[in-house]
Protein backbone atom coordinates (compact mmCIF):
# COMPACT_ATOMS: atom_id res chain seq x y z
CA UNK A 1 0.00 0.00 0.00
CA UNK A 2 2.71 1.99 0.61
CA UNK A 3 4.75 1.52 -2.47
CA UNK A 4 1.55 2.19 -3.95
CA UNK A 5 1.32 5.63 -2.48
CA UNK A 6 4.80 6.63 -3.29
CA UNK A 7 4.58 5.57 -6.96
CA UNK A 8 1.28 6.29 -8.00
CA UNK A 9 -1.09 8.28 -6.16
CA UNK A 10 0.98 10.76 -5.03
CA UNK A 11 2.89 11.16 -8.39
CA UNK A 12 -0.74 11.41 -9.99
CA UNK A 13 -1.95 13.88 -7.25
CA UNK A 14 1.11 16.13 -7.63
CA UNK A 15 0.16 16.37 -11.80
CA UNK A 16 -3.88 16.47 -10.88
CA UNK A 17 -3.91 18.99 -8.32
CA UNK A 18 -1.66 21.77 -10.67
CA UNK A 19 -3.63 20.92 -13.49
CA UNK A 20 -6.62 21.13 -11.96
CA UNK A 21 -5.80 24.43 -10.58
CA UNK A 22 -4.29 25.92 -14.01
CA UNK A 23 -7.83 24.61 -15.42
CA UNK A 24 -9.61 26.33 -12.50
CA UNK A 25 -7.33 29.67 -12.84
CA UNK A 26 -7.07 30.14 -16.90
CA UNK A 27 -10.39 28.62 -18.15
CA UNK A 28 -12.97 29.07 -15.36
CA UNK A 29 -11.66 32.52 -14.18
CA UNK A 30 -8.96 33.88 -16.04
CA UNK A 31 -9.44 32.68 -19.63
CA UNK A 32 -9.21 35.80 -21.45
CA UNK A 33 -7.06 38.27 -18.98
CA UNK A 34 -4.19 41.07 -19.64
CA UNK A 35 -2.02 41.58 -17.02
CA UNK A 36 0.12 44.25 -16.02
CA UNK A 37 2.96 45.64 -13.09
CA UNK A 38 5.12 48.03 -13.00
CA UNK A 39 8.87 46.57 -12.67
CA UNK A 40 10.59 49.50 -11.84
CA UNK A 41 9.29 53.17 -10.72
CA UNK A 42 12.42 55.02 -9.37
CA UNK A 43 13.30 58.62 -9.03
CA UNK A 44 16.56 60.10 -10.99
CA UNK A 45 18.39 61.88 -8.45
CA UNK A 46 21.87 62.89 -10.27
CA UNK A 47 24.39 61.57 -12.97
CA UNK A 48 27.70 62.16 -11.19
CA UNK A 49 28.60 58.46 -10.65
CA UNK A 50 27.07 57.79 -14.13
CA UNK A 51 28.49 56.33 -17.34
CA UNK A 52 26.61 58.47 -19.59
CA UNK A 53 27.87 61.97 -18.61
CA UNK A 54 25.58 64.50 -19.32
CA UNK A 55 22.12 62.65 -19.97
CA UNK A 56 19.97 64.79 -17.52
CA UNK A 57 20.96 68.08 -19.23
CA UNK A 58 20.64 66.61 -22.68
CA UNK A 59 17.44 66.06 -21.54
CA UNK A 60 16.15 69.05 -20.23
CA UNK A 61 18.03 70.73 -23.53
CA UNK A 62 14.89 72.24 -25.88
CA UNK A 63 15.63 72.33 -29.50
CA UNK A 64 16.34 76.35 -29.43
CA UNK A 65 19.48 75.65 -26.78
CA UNK A 66 17.66 76.35 -23.88
CA UNK A 67 16.75 74.41 -21.08
CA UNK A 68 13.84 73.23 -19.50
CA UNK A 69 13.45 73.31 -15.66
CA UNK A 70 12.43 69.47 -14.73
CA UNK A 71 12.04 68.88 -11.26
CA UNK A 72 12.00 65.34 -9.79
CA UNK A 73 12.14 62.91 -12.53
CA UNK A 74 12.17 59.45 -12.38
CA UNK A 75 12.09 56.22 -14.75
CA UNK A 76 9.55 53.66 -14.62
CA UNK A 77 9.22 50.15 -16.32
CA UNK A 78 6.17 48.47 -17.18
CA UNK A 79 5.41 44.76 -18.36
CA UNK A 80 1.99 43.93 -20.15
CA UNK A 81 1.38 40.79 -21.01
CA UNK A 82 -0.97 38.06 -21.82
CA UNK A 83 -1.68 35.92 -18.65
CA UNK A 84 -4.66 34.29 -19.66
CA UNK A 85 -5.30 31.36 -20.96
CA UNK A 86 -6.55 32.08 -24.96
CA UNK A 87 -5.35 34.95 -27.40
CA UNK A 88 -6.29 39.05 -26.96
CA UNK A 89 -6.88 40.09 -30.51
CA UNK A 90 -6.98 44.00 -31.60
CA UNK A 91 -11.11 43.62 -31.67
CA UNK A 92 -10.96 42.73 -27.82
CA UNK A 93 -9.93 46.11 -26.68
CA UNK A 94 -12.75 48.51 -26.01
CA UNK A 95 -12.13 52.43 -27.02
CA UNK A 96 -12.94 55.56 -27.32
CA UNK A 97 -14.43 57.74 -29.56
CA UNK A 98 -10.83 58.22 -31.62
CA UNK A 99 -11.19 54.26 -31.68
CA UNK A 100 -7.42 53.82 -31.72
CA UNK A 101 -5.62 53.75 -28.15
CA UNK A 102 -6.52 50.09 -26.35
CA UNK A 103 -5.39 50.86 -22.88
CA UNK A 104 -4.21 53.99 -20.53
CA UNK A 105 -1.51 54.16 -18.07
CA UNK A 106 -2.33 57.12 -15.55
CA UNK A 107 0.26 58.35 -13.39
CA UNK A 108 -0.92 60.89 -10.78
CA UNK A 109 1.02 63.75 -9.81
CA UNK A 110 3.14 62.91 -13.15
CA UNK A 111 3.32 64.07 -15.97
CA UNK A 112 4.90 61.79 -18.87
CA UNK A 113 8.48 63.62 -20.96
CA UNK A 114 9.92 60.57 -23.05
CA UNK A 115 9.07 56.84 -23.37
CA UNK A 116 10.11 53.88 -25.29
CA UNK A 117 9.47 50.22 -26.11
CA UNK A 118 12.34 48.37 -24.54
CA UNK A 119 11.05 45.10 -24.83
CA UNK A 120 9.25 42.79 -27.34
CA UNK A 121 8.50 39.01 -26.60
CA UNK A 122 7.98 38.49 -30.78
CA UNK A 123 9.71 40.79 -33.15
CA UNK A 124 6.77 40.85 -35.05
CA UNK A 125 4.45 43.11 -32.51
CA UNK A 126 6.75 46.10 -33.02
CA UNK A 127 4.23 46.91 -36.22
CA UNK A 128 1.44 47.91 -33.26
CA UNK A 129 3.94 50.53 -32.31
CA UNK A 130 4.03 52.29 -35.73
CA UNK A 131 2.56 56.32 -36.50
CA UNK A 132 -1.09 56.31 -36.01
CA UNK A 133 -0.95 53.31 -33.84
CA UNK A 134 -2.63 55.72 -31.03
CA UNK A 135 0.91 55.04 -29.21
CA UNK A 136 1.49 58.07 -27.49
CA UNK A 137 1.71 60.13 -24.56
CA UNK A 138 -0.44 63.14 -23.07
CA UNK A 139 -1.64 65.13 -19.92
CA UNK A 140 -4.52 65.16 -17.69
CA UNK A 141 -4.02 68.64 -16.99
CA UNK A 142 -7.37 69.71 -14.46
CA UNK A 143 -6.25 66.63 -12.48
CA UNK A 144 -1.98 66.41 -12.95
CA UNK A 145 -2.31 63.13 -14.38
CA UNK A 146 0.13 62.25 -16.93
CA UNK A 147 -1.35 59.32 -19.38
CA UNK A 148 0.80 56.77 -21.55
CA UNK A 149 -1.84 55.70 -24.28
CA UNK A 150 -1.45 52.00 -25.79
CA UNK A 151 -2.15 50.40 -28.68
CA UNK A 152 -4.61 47.78 -28.97
CA UNK A 153 -1.77 45.03 -29.28
CA UNK A 154 -3.04 41.91 -30.11
CA UNK A 155 -1.03 39.30 -27.99
CA UNK A 156 -1.04 35.36 -28.07
CA UNK A 157 -0.54 33.49 -24.85
CA UNK A 158 2.06 34.70 -22.53
CA UNK A 159 2.79 37.48 -25.09
CA UNK A 160 4.52 40.61 -23.48
CA UNK A 161 5.77 43.96 -24.25
CA UNK A 162 7.31 46.37 -21.79
CA UNK A 163 7.21 50.81 -21.86
CA UNK A 164 9.94 52.50 -20.76
CA UNK A 165 9.31 56.09 -19.53
CA UNK A 166 10.82 59.23 -18.04
CA UNK A 167 8.34 61.12 -15.85
CA UNK A 168 8.54 64.35 -13.99
CA UNK A 169 6.46 65.36 -10.95
CA UNK A 170 3.70 67.89 -11.23
CA UNK A 171 2.27 67.79 -7.89
CA UNK A 172 2.74 66.84 -4.26
CA UNK A 173 5.67 65.07 -2.26
CA UNK A 174 7.33 62.13 -0.83
CA UNK A 175 6.27 59.02 -2.36
CA UNK A 176 4.72 58.29 -6.12
CA UNK A 177 1.02 57.66 -6.74
CA UNK A 178 0.42 54.19 -7.39
CA UNK A 179 -0.17 54.02 -11.16
CA UNK A 180 -2.97 52.54 -12.58
CA UNK A 181 -4.51 51.33 -15.88
CA UNK A 182 -7.89 51.99 -17.51
CA UNK A 183 -9.22 50.25 -20.11
CA UNK A 184 -11.70 47.39 -21.24
CA UNK A 185 -11.09 43.36 -22.52
CA UNK A 186 -14.19 42.15 -23.34
CA UNK A 187 -14.92 38.73 -22.24
CA UNK A 188 -12.06 38.71 -20.02
CA UNK A 189 -10.57 41.28 -17.80
CA UNK A 190 -7.52 43.44 -16.60
CA UNK A 191 -5.39 42.78 -13.70
CA UNK A 192 -2.22 43.95 -11.83
CA UNK A 193 -0.08 40.99 -11.62
CA UNK A 194 2.13 40.69 -8.26
CA UNK A 195 4.28 37.52 -7.32
CA UNK A 196 2.60 34.78 -5.49
CA UNK A 197 3.28 33.41 -1.99
CA UNK A 198 2.15 31.06 0.60
CA UNK A 199 3.23 27.77 -1.85
CA UNK A 200 3.40 24.74 0.29
CA UNK A 201 6.58 22.93 0.20
CA UNK A 202 4.31 20.06 -0.62
CA UNK A 203 2.72 21.33 -3.42
CA UNK A 204 6.11 22.48 -4.77
CA UNK A 205 7.32 18.90 -4.00
CA UNK A 206 4.49 17.36 -6.07
CA UNK A 207 4.26 19.61 -8.57
CA UNK A 208 8.34 19.68 -9.43
CA UNK A 209 8.82 16.87 -11.40
CA UNK A 210 6.03 18.12 -13.55
CA UNK A 211 7.56 21.88 -14.35
CA UNK A 212 10.76 20.54 -14.61
CA UNK A 213 9.54 18.44 -17.45
CA UNK A 214 7.67 21.10 -18.84
CA UNK A 215 10.66 23.40 -18.91
CA UNK A 216 12.84 20.67 -20.14
CA UNK A 217 10.42 20.53 -23.53
CA UNK A 218 10.24 24.40 -23.44
CA UNK A 219 14.07 24.63 -23.25
CA UNK A 220 14.46 22.15 -26.57
CA UNK A 221 11.79 24.05 -27.83
CA UNK A 222 13.09 27.15 -27.99
CA UNK A 223 16.40 25.72 -28.73
CA UNK A 224 15.26 24.22 -31.90
CA UNK A 225 12.68 26.64 -33.22
CA UNK A 226 14.04 30.02 -31.89
CA UNK A 227 16.45 30.18 -34.73
CA UNK A 228 14.21 31.20 -38.15
CA UNK A 229 15.04 29.50 -41.31
CA UNK A 230 18.52 30.83 -42.69
CA UNK A 231 20.14 31.47 -39.92
CA UNK A 232 23.72 30.68 -40.54
CA UNK A 233 27.07 29.98 -37.73
CA UNK A 234 29.88 31.87 -37.33
CA UNK A 235 32.01 34.77 -37.64
CA UNK A 236 31.15 37.55 -39.55
CA UNK A 237 33.34 40.51 -39.89
CA UNK A 238 31.81 44.15 -41.81
CA UNK A 239 33.94 46.62 -42.63
CA UNK A 240 33.27 49.95 -44.78
CA UNK A 241 31.14 53.10 -44.12
CA UNK A 242 31.48 54.80 -40.39
CA UNK A 243 28.58 56.88 -41.10
CA UNK A 244 26.28 53.42 -41.30
CA UNK A 245 28.30 52.05 -37.81
CA UNK A 246 25.22 52.36 -35.80
CA UNK A 247 23.06 51.23 -38.37
CA UNK A 248 24.98 47.90 -38.70
CA UNK A 249 26.06 47.18 -35.38
CA UNK A 250 22.41 47.26 -33.80
CA UNK A 251 21.09 45.15 -36.44
CA UNK A 252 24.21 42.99 -35.94
CA UNK A 253 23.58 42.63 -32.14
CA UNK A 254 19.70 41.79 -32.99
CA UNK A 255 21.00 39.59 -35.86
CA UNK A 256 23.17 37.41 -32.83
CA UNK A 257 20.16 37.43 -30.51
CA UNK A 258 18.26 35.94 -33.31
CA UNK A 259 20.73 33.25 -34.40
CA UNK A 260 22.45 31.74 -31.65
CA UNK A 261 26.19 30.76 -32.70
CA UNK A 262 26.88 33.80 -35.07
CA UNK A 263 29.54 36.28 -34.29
CA UNK A 264 29.88 39.61 -35.96
CA UNK A 265 32.54 41.73 -35.67
CA UNK A 266 33.19 45.35 -36.98
CA UNK A 267 36.11 47.25 -38.29
CA UNK A 268 34.73 51.02 -39.76
CA UNK A 269 36.76 53.06 -41.70
CA UNK A 270 35.34 54.22 -44.56
CA UNK A 271 33.34 53.16 -47.85
CA UNK A 272 36.44 52.55 -50.20
CA UNK A 273 38.78 51.38 -48.07
CA UNK A 274 36.28 48.51 -46.63
CA UNK A 275 35.67 48.13 -50.46
CA UNK A 276 39.76 47.41 -50.85
CA UNK A 277 39.76 45.45 -48.03
CA UNK A 278 37.36 43.05 -49.32
CA UNK A 279 38.83 43.33 -52.70
CA UNK A 280 42.10 42.49 -51.58
CA UNK A 281 40.99 39.30 -48.97
CA UNK A 282 39.06 37.85 -51.88
CA UNK A 283 36.30 37.40 -49.03
CA UNK A 284 34.37 34.36 -51.23
CA UNK A 285 34.00 32.56 -48.05
CA UNK A 286 30.99 34.53 -46.71
CA UNK A 287 33.10 35.92 -43.94
CA UNK A 288 33.99 39.45 -44.80
CA UNK A 289 31.39 42.19 -45.39
CA UNK A 290 31.72 45.95 -47.05
CA UNK A 291 29.22 48.60 -46.00
CA UNK A 292 29.74 51.46 -48.42
CA UNK A 293 27.37 54.95 -48.85
CA UNK A 294 28.76 54.78 -52.78
CA UNK A 295 28.53 52.36 -55.97
CA UNK A 296 31.45 50.22 -56.32
CA UNK A 297 32.15 51.63 -59.99
CA UNK A 298 34.96 50.51 -62.23
CA UNK A 299 37.80 50.63 -59.64
CA UNK A 300 36.36 47.27 -57.52
CA UNK A 301 35.07 45.12 -60.67
CA UNK A 302 34.72 41.66 -58.72
CA UNK A 303 32.64 43.13 -55.86
CA UNK A 304 28.91 42.46 -55.94
CA UNK A 305 26.56 44.91 -54.75
CA UNK A 306 23.61 44.87 -52.86
CA UNK A 307 20.94 48.16 -52.04
CA UNK A 308 20.19 48.06 -48.87
CA UNK A 309 18.51 51.37 -48.32
CA UNK A 310 17.77 55.36 -49.23
CA UNK A 311 20.30 56.45 -46.82
CA UNK A 312 19.99 60.17 -45.59
CA UNK A 313 22.18 63.27 -44.70
CA UNK A 314 22.34 66.31 -42.58
CA UNK A 315 24.67 70.03 -43.32
CA UNK A 316 25.57 71.20 -40.11
CA UNK A 317 27.64 73.86 -38.75
CA UNK A 318 28.96 75.12 -35.83
CA UNK A 319 26.16 77.17 -33.60
CA UNK A 320 28.48 80.28 -33.93
CA UNK A 321 27.81 80.79 -37.67
CA UNK A 322 24.10 81.16 -36.32
CA UNK A 323 22.49 80.06 -39.80
CA UNK A 324 19.21 77.42 -39.39
CA UNK A 325 19.36 77.30 -43.60
CA UNK A 326 20.85 77.39 -46.79
CA UNK A 327 19.92 77.16 -50.15
CA UNK A 328 22.10 74.40 -52.74
CA UNK A 329 23.74 77.31 -53.85
CA UNK A 330 24.89 79.05 -50.68
CA UNK A 331 26.51 75.17 -49.94
CA UNK A 332 28.21 74.99 -53.03
CA UNK A 333 29.37 78.13 -52.85
CA UNK A 334 30.75 77.73 -49.53
CA UNK A 335 32.50 74.33 -49.63
CA UNK A 336 33.74 75.51 -52.98
CA UNK A 337 35.69 78.42 -51.04
CA UNK A 338 33.82 81.54 -53.29
CA UNK A 339 32.06 82.58 -49.81
CA UNK A 340 34.77 82.74 -46.76
CA UNK A 341 32.31 85.06 -44.11
CA UNK A 342 29.15 83.59 -42.48
CA UNK A 343 27.62 87.57 -43.28
CA UNK A 344 27.69 86.45 -47.18
CA UNK A 345 24.92 84.26 -46.12
CA UNK A 346 23.05 85.94 -43.26
CA UNK A 347 24.86 84.71 -40.58
CA UNK A 348 27.72 85.81 -38.14
CA UNK A 349 30.93 87.70 -39.21
CA UNK A 350 32.68 84.99 -38.31
CA UNK A 351 35.44 83.10 -41.30
CA UNK A 352 33.98 80.01 -43.02
CA UNK A 353 36.13 76.89 -42.45
CA UNK A 354 35.19 73.44 -44.21
CA UNK A 355 35.22 70.42 -42.57
CA UNK A 356 35.83 67.54 -44.88
CA UNK A 357 35.89 63.91 -45.17
CA UNK A 358 39.12 62.49 -46.82
CA UNK A 359 38.79 61.25 -50.27
CA UNK A 360 37.38 57.77 -50.66
CA UNK A 361 34.78 58.02 -48.39
CA UNK A 362 31.12 57.30 -49.40
CA UNK A 363 29.66 60.03 -47.24
CA UNK A 364 31.67 62.87 -49.03
CA UNK A 365 31.07 61.42 -52.65
CA UNK A 366 27.18 61.48 -51.90
CA UNK A 367 27.72 65.20 -50.94
CA UNK A 368 29.45 66.28 -54.17
CA UNK A 369 27.13 64.41 -56.05
CA UNK A 370 23.87 65.73 -54.44
CA UNK A 371 24.85 69.29 -53.63
CA UNK A 372 28.08 70.33 -55.61
CA UNK A 373 27.70 68.37 -58.55
CA UNK A 374 31.40 68.03 -58.89
CA UNK A 375 34.26 67.84 -56.73
CA UNK A 376 36.35 70.30 -54.56
CA UNK A 377 39.35 72.75 -54.18
CA UNK A 378 42.73 70.94 -53.58
CA UNK A 379 42.68 69.98 -49.80
CA UNK A 380 45.79 71.49 -48.07
CA UNK A 381 47.85 69.94 -45.77
CA UNK A 382 45.97 71.25 -42.33
CA UNK A 383 44.84 69.60 -39.55
CA UNK A 384 41.65 71.45 -37.96
CA UNK A 385 43.42 72.39 -34.96
CA UNK A 386 45.80 73.96 -36.91
CA UNK A 387 42.68 75.72 -38.39
CA UNK A 388 41.19 77.15 -35.71
CA UNK A 389 44.67 78.46 -34.79
CA UNK A 390 45.48 80.11 -37.24
CA UNK A 391 41.93 82.39 -37.20
CA UNK A 392 40.88 82.52 -40.58
CA UNK A 393 39.15 80.61 -42.96
CA UNK A 394 40.30 77.56 -44.38
CA UNK A 395 39.55 74.00 -44.75
CA UNK A 396 40.65 70.54 -43.18
CA UNK A 397 39.68 66.76 -43.69
CA UNK A 398 38.50 63.95 -41.06
CA UNK A 399 38.68 60.27 -41.50
CA UNK A 400 35.17 59.20 -40.02
CA UNK A 401 31.67 60.73 -39.64
CA UNK A 402 31.98 60.65 -35.87
CA UNK A 403 35.74 62.77 -36.15
CA UNK A 404 33.84 64.69 -38.73
CA UNK A 405 30.88 65.71 -36.21
CA UNK A 406 33.41 66.19 -33.56
CA UNK A 407 35.08 68.96 -35.19
CA UNK A 408 32.50 70.88 -36.49
CA UNK A 409 31.21 70.62 -32.77
CA UNK A 410 34.86 71.81 -31.68
CA UNK A 411 35.87 74.70 -34.14
CA UNK A 412 33.38 77.87 -34.57
CA UNK A 413 32.37 79.01 -37.70
CA UNK A 414 33.12 75.23 -38.84
CA UNK A 415 30.34 73.61 -41.80
CA UNK A 416 30.43 70.26 -42.37
CA UNK A 417 27.90 67.30 -43.38
CA UNK A 418 27.21 63.77 -41.96
CA UNK A 419 24.74 60.87 -41.41
CA UNK A 420 21.25 62.00 -40.38
CA UNK A 421 20.92 60.00 -36.92
CA UNK A 422 24.74 60.78 -36.36
CA UNK A 423 24.10 64.10 -37.07
CA UNK A 424 20.81 64.32 -34.62
CA UNK A 425 22.48 62.94 -31.78
CA UNK A 426 25.84 65.01 -31.45
CA UNK A 427 25.60 67.94 -29.22
CA UNK A 428 27.46 70.88 -30.39
CA UNK A 429 26.53 71.12 -34.07
CA UNK A 430 23.25 72.61 -35.55
CA UNK A 431 21.60 70.97 -38.39
CA UNK A 432 20.58 73.08 -41.22
CA UNK A 433 17.73 72.78 -43.46
CA UNK A 434 18.14 72.99 -47.34
CA UNK A 435 15.95 75.47 -49.04
CA UNK A 436 13.61 75.42 -46.33
CA UNK A 437 13.47 71.89 -45.94
CA UNK A 438 14.55 69.86 -42.87
CA UNK A 439 16.14 66.17 -43.38
CA UNK A 440 13.65 63.64 -43.47
CA UNK A 441 13.00 60.11 -44.74
CA UNK A 442 9.70 61.55 -46.12
CA UNK A 443 11.15 64.29 -47.97
CA UNK A 444 13.93 62.04 -49.37
CA UNK A 445 11.86 59.32 -50.56
CA UNK A 446 9.34 62.63 -52.32
CA UNK A 447 13.52 64.51 -53.65
CA UNK A 448 12.13 67.42 -51.73
CA UNK A 449 15.25 67.27 -49.77
CA UNK A 450 18.50 67.12 -52.46
CA UNK A 451 20.76 65.06 -49.58
CA UNK A 452 20.48 61.60 -49.58
CA UNK A 453 22.12 58.76 -50.97
CA UNK A 454 22.20 54.89 -51.24
CA UNK A 455 23.67 52.26 -48.92
CA UNK A 456 25.18 49.38 -50.23
CA UNK A 457 26.42 45.76 -49.00
CA UNK A 458 29.38 44.53 -50.65
CA UNK A 459 30.75 40.99 -51.29
CA UNK A 460 33.55 39.55 -53.68
CA UNK A 461 31.57 37.51 -55.79
CA UNK A 462 28.21 36.03 -54.73
CA UNK A 463 28.41 34.40 -51.01
CA UNK A 464 27.58 30.69 -51.02
CA UNK A 465 24.26 30.40 -49.82
CA UNK A 466 24.58 29.18 -46.36
CA UNK A 467 27.14 31.44 -45.52
CA UNK A 468 26.94 33.83 -42.35
CA UNK A 469 27.50 37.03 -44.80
CA UNK A 470 24.63 35.75 -47.05
CA UNK A 471 22.75 35.14 -44.42
CA UNK A 472 22.70 38.60 -42.83
CA UNK A 473 22.43 40.23 -45.62
CA UNK A 474 19.32 38.43 -46.36
CA UNK A 475 19.02 39.55 -42.38
CA UNK A 476 19.36 43.18 -43.06
CA UNK A 477 16.70 43.49 -46.32
CA UNK A 478 14.07 41.22 -44.16
CA UNK A 479 11.94 43.22 -41.72
CA UNK A 480 13.65 42.62 -38.45
CA UNK A 481 16.64 44.45 -40.32
CA UNK A 482 14.46 46.90 -41.94
CA UNK A 483 12.70 48.10 -38.77
CA UNK A 484 16.20 48.85 -37.47
CA UNK A 485 17.39 50.76 -40.29
CA UNK A 486 13.72 52.76 -40.65
CA UNK A 487 14.76 53.36 -36.97
CA UNK A 488 17.84 55.69 -37.85
CA UNK A 489 15.86 57.35 -40.41
CA UNK A 490 16.49 55.76 -43.94
CA UNK A 491 14.02 54.23 -45.95
CA UNK A 492 14.60 50.26 -47.03
CA UNK A 493 14.64 50.11 -51.12
CA UNK A 494 12.12 47.43 -51.32
CA UNK A 495 9.48 50.20 -49.68
CA UNK A 496 10.51 52.50 -52.48
CA UNK A 497 7.68 53.29 -55.22
CA UNK A 498 10.73 53.58 -58.02
CA UNK A 499 13.46 51.14 -56.58
CA UNK A 500 15.34 52.55 -59.54
CA UNK A 501 16.63 54.88 -57.16
CA UNK A 502 18.34 52.76 -55.27
CA UNK A 503 20.64 51.78 -58.64
CA UNK A 504 22.40 54.81 -59.55
CA UNK A 505 25.47 54.83 -61.99
CA UNK A 506 28.98 56.20 -59.73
Amino acid sequence: MGELLLTVVLPLAGIAIPMGAFVWEFVFVGRKRLGWRVQMDTPVTGEAESGHAGALRQLRQTAAGGERNLQDLSVVLVRIENNGATTIDAADYVTGQNGRGGLHLHFPQRRVIGMAVTELSNPGLAVCFEPDSGFGHRELTNQSVGVIDLPKVPLNRSDHYKILATLERTAGAGDYPEPTMQGVVTGGGIAKTRGRSGVSLLMLGLTGFLVTVIAAMAVVDIVESDAPIGCATGRLTVVGSTAWKRVVEDAGDLYERTCPGSDLDYAFGGSEPGMSRVTDERGRDGTLLAIGDAPNGPDFPGLVQRPLALSLFSVVVHPSARVTDLSVEEIRDLFLGKVTNWQAVGGADLPVRVVNRYAGSGTRWNFETRLLEGGQPPEPSVTCNELQRDGGPGRCQTGSTGEQLGEVAELPGAIGYGEYADAADRAGVVGVTIGGVSASRDAAVDETYPFWGVEYAFSYGDFAADSIGASFVRFLLQEAGQDVIRHYGNQPCAELADPSRCYPQR
